[in-house]
């Protein structure tokens, strides 16, 4: 039994506090990550694992051989990548997270791209902008917007976008055009909220390193962008959105941009992945393919003003 397999089952035990979710993890059955796992102990000759029928526990043992195993599994993977060229054809499953609006507008459209260039990865993508723990739930990565909730983790700055105020047609023939902030705070607006925080968002403009917050007259607030978007379409206030969601938008008509003399603030995309797990080649293509992504889509703040 190799004893870096043997290695990385444990470690990903730990993590994950489970063997069953380990063993998923790995695309393994549990009961070989159970033997590998064994076989580790029997060899070391010193109790890892604590184990009951409902819970796994690492021992005072078991915690200082995890944190030499990452260093020594990262250090491995960084030789075989120089060696062999591994970044170049990375294979295994990658599971990631990522807001449904990026996914729905900039990787799905592009998803043959990635499996043409990266036909040894399989892609497990889950679309959500909920919290997640990333080590529990054996995800590799995230793609998160605004600033980083979680300190902890490593962040990667893959682009920004802009927020640009928009508002439908009929709403402004009712309720007439803001020239200036100040008669857009007395305005009708559609509201986002953060499933993450449950902050609901002012729109923010910004002049130079000053930033004015505009709450408006919030007739809803709503949790995802796209609905926000449907929404204001219907004409019961005005909304900020990033580019790339309203360009549907604006180009059937639905939804005009207003106050265009004024910048609002741009808003910084990241992945982010946990310190103890190493950037794995399969995660370094997901993330260099999302980044090349996003310099050909009005995805960047240039793009979006």
């Amino acid at each position: 039994m190799d004893r870096f397999d043997t290695m990385l089952a444990f470690t990903r035990v730990v993590e994950l506090r489970s063997f069953t979710k380990a063993a998923v993890s790995l695309n393994l059955p549990k009961a070989t990550v159970s033997a590998q796992v064994i076989a580790l102990e029997k060899r070391l000759r010193v109790k890892l694992l604590n184990r009951t029928t409902r819970h796994v526990s690492v021992t005072p043992e078991g915690a200082g051989y995890y944190e030499r195993a990452i260093r020594l599994l990262s250090e491995l993977e960084e030789t075989e990548a120089a060696l062999s060229h591994a970044a170049m054809s990375p294979k295994g499953r990658l599971r990631v997270d990522v807001p449904s609006s990026v996914a729905r507008r900039i990787l799905a459209p592009a998803l043959a791209d990635f499996f043409n260039r990266y036909p040894e990865i399989d892609l497990e993508m889950g679309c959500s902008d909920r919290p997640v723990d990333l080590i529990n739930e054996g995800i590799d990565c995230v793609i998160r917007g605004g600033p980083i909730n979680d300190e902890s983790l490593v962040a990667r700055r893959l682009g920004d976008f802009r927020m640009i105020t928009y508002a439908a047609p009929a709403y402004l023939a009712k309720h007439g055009t803001p020239k200036d902030l100040e008669e857009l705070e007395r305005h009708q607006v559609v509201s986002f909220f953060s499933s993450k925080t449950g902050k609901t968002y002012p729109f923010i403009y910004e002049q130079g390193e000053i930033q004015t917050p505009i709450q408006g007259r919030s007739r809803i607030a709503i949790n995802d962008f796209d609905i926000c978007a449907i929404a204001a379409c219907s004409g019961i206030g005005l909304i900020q959105l990033p580019a790339f969601i309203a360009n549907e938008y604006t180009k059937s008509g639905q939804l005009v941009p207003v106050l265009e003399g004024y910048m609002s603030e741009v808003v910084p995309v990241w992945m982010l992945y946990p310190p103890n797990r190493h950037l794995s080649a399969k995660v370094r293509a997901f993330a260099e393919w999302t980044a090349e992504l996003f310099t050909k889509t009005e995805f960047g703040s240039e793009g979006s003003t």
